[in-house]
């Protein structure tokens, strides 16, 4: 390809609406171009590295016996509703109704058409174990796009749905999905961690991400140096350590005290005040839930904070939010001074850092006064109790004991193990040995092809610019031609022809612009390898030759540039090969 004639351009400055640095390097690199918010084109440069990372993905899927369909974007919104999420997705969901009136929407992922298909297609045991996938435009409609490819609208995702007679044959698959996962992304040049994850919307038994681990990641990521354990803060687990004092014996004994503490709103306030260890202290917080509007009352100690996903899943709904004041009072509640003692008709769950073995001191419910002397179980229902505390810094591993780290991330890919959850809903069901139906077991891995590309050039990349894995750079080599001198020029088209004829791919860079320009769009670009033909390159004894990712050039005669370049290439696949 000459740039010259090349669609798209280079830009000298970032945009200012730039929030990740490779969201300016992808728009200042013309690999990308907005349209609206969360709504990108992809430009020739940036197509070609789809098209690789694509490849990538039909390979290790198809080794792992994938078979490669495609699905519709346009979904009638019947099948939404036999899975029930027609009724459970909220706005991000793009419905509309056909000319006949028939409720249609956008997918935003495909479990309901594959299902579908399934049970259309799939009657025998014998028929099973399969593996579908399918590499199609999604539509989301984020509340708030940000950082280019991150997180968008419109996007492109290779997702993948397998089926299984039972879980015990899901079990053996999964962990191949996974492989191949670490897989695609090791040689897109990504390093990523598998975590546990919340099942979310897809619903399910068990979830895991695949995250590329970097400061401008949105996720959260809870993970243990010692022994390897990691996952997603909305699930991540830890040690629960005793309460710092149990106070003096018979403490339980004592009965309820209300006690004036003016003013003292907060958890360090009101235990600062009174002298106790705030571990001894009940935070209670109040929510509402979304999908059916329930108040519901969150305690847990009062050194822990609440993870509102975990709360969310305890209780049944899609999302939890936290109650206004005005609703406090409303129900009779005053914010900062909450407790579920004396409260009736909502509600209380309970972490299980609370324990009926210690009084607390806890919010009488009334503007600055608090209860010492409250005993779990006499003095508040201990019917609904389990883990919703949000895992932090410096807490214990649950495996190992040892110190948790935090962490930030980008989610590439995720896995689920969806069991039974949308054949019975949707009765995909087949023919078991026995003669019995019964519904089909499955599992469903996502991988966002666009998110990938960012986490690439995220990965990849110096203050200048891009530095490209050759295994999905646009192209291998960007070739330079340097001021007018018509043997410049010669040698320049000569090996332009002679590296396509080896089925080398070559950017060429033939426009009339400085060294300065062109050097500088070559660092921008990040092709793995630069080829530079000047008057001085010849001088020296032939051309200069230098691998992007590396500081210092060398001159190669040109009987010996066919093997020198073919060599490097070999070296820069092998760098990125999962197999090392």
């Amino acid at each position: 390809m000459r740039l010259s004639q090349a669609f798209g351009k280079t830009l000298r400055e970032q945009p200012a609406e730039v929030e990740m640095a490779s969201h300016g390097l992808m728009l200042r690199a013309g690999l990308i171009s907005k349209l609206a918010s969360g709504i990108y084109s992809y430009m020739p440069l940036g197509w070609r590295s789809v098209r690789k990372i694509q490849d990538v993905m039909r390979k290790e899927m198809d080794n792992i016996g994938g078979q490669e369909i495609n699905m519709p974007v346009v979904n009638p919104g019947d099948i939404w509703k036999e899975s029930g999420r027609w009724y459970e997705i909220g706005p991000e969901m793009a419905r509309f109704k056909d000319r006949t009136g028939r409720d249609m929407c956008l997918a935003m992922t495909h479990e309901e058409p594959v299902t579908d298909l399934a049970r259309r297609f799939i009657d025998s045991y014998r028929q099973l174990p399969c593996m579908v996938y399918h590499i199609q435009t999604k539509f989301r409609d984020e509340p708030r796009a940000r950082g280019g490819l991150v997180r968008v609208r419109e996007f492109t995702m290779k997702d993948a749905y397998s089926f299984h007679r039972d879980q015990a044959d899901l079990d053996r698959y999964y962990p191949e999905v996974c492989k191949a996962y670490e897989r695609i992304c090791k040689t897109c040049g990504v390093p990523v961690v598998k975590v546990l994850s919340d099942v979310g919307m897809m619903g399910g038994s068990m979830a895991h991400e695949f995250i590329y681990v970097t400061d401008s990641g949105e996720d959260t990521l809870i993970l243990c140096p010692q022994c390897g354990y990691a996952a997603n803060r909305e699930v991540a687990t830890f040690t629960k350590t005793p309460a710092e004092d149990p106070g003096p014996a018979g403490q339980t004994q004592k009965p309820v005290e209300k006690v004036h503490t003016p003013g003292r709103d907060t958890i360090a306030a009101v235990t600062e005040y009174l002298g106790v260890s705030p571990a001894l202290s009940i935070k209670t917080m109040a929510y509402f839930t979304q999908d059916d509007n329930r108040l519901v009352m969150a305690l847990i100690r009062g050194d822990l904070d609440i993870n509102e996903r975990k709360l969310a899943n305890f209780v049944g709904t899609s999302e939890v939010r936290l109650a206004s004041p005005e609703e406090l009072e409303a129900h009779g509640l005053v914010q900062g001074f909450m407790s579920p003692v004396g409260v009736d008709n909502v509600k209380v769950v309970v972490d299980d850092s609370i324990s009926p073995e210690y009084s607390y001191v806890a919010g009488a419910n009334e503007q600055d006064y608090h209860f010492i002397n409250v005993v779990p179980g006499r003095d508040f229902p201990m019917e609904s109790v389990g883990d919703i505390a949000a895992a932090r810094e410096g807490d214990l591993c649950p495996v190992c004991n040892a110190p948790l780290v935090q962490a930030r991330g980008i989610e590439v890919g995720n896995t689920f193990m969806l069991g039974t959850r949308y054949s019975k809903s949707m009765d995909a069901n087949f023919q078991d040995e026995d003669g019995t139906l019964k519904p089909l077991v499955m599992g469903c891995y996502g991988m966002g092809v666009g998110r990938l590309l960012a986490c690439v050039v995220e990965e990849n990349r110096d203050e200048k610019g891009i530095i490209w894995p050759i295994t999905v750079a646009p192209y291998h080599v960007h070739l330079l031609s340097l001021g007018a001198a018509s043997q410049v020029l010669e040698v320049a088209e000569s090996l332009y022809e002679q590296l396509g004829q080896l089925g080398v791919e070559v950017l060429y860079d033939d426009r009339d612009e400085s060294a300065g320009v062109k050097f500088n769009d070559a660092d921008l670009l990040g092709m793995p390898i630069r080829v530079t033909v000047s008057k001085r390159s010849l001088e020296n004894g032939g051309v200069e030759v230098k691998l992007r990712a590396e500081k210092e050039s060398m001159i190669v005669r040109l009987d010996e540039f066919e093997d020198t370049i073919l060599g490097l290439i070999k070296q820069e696949f092998a760098r990125f090969s999962p197999e090392n």
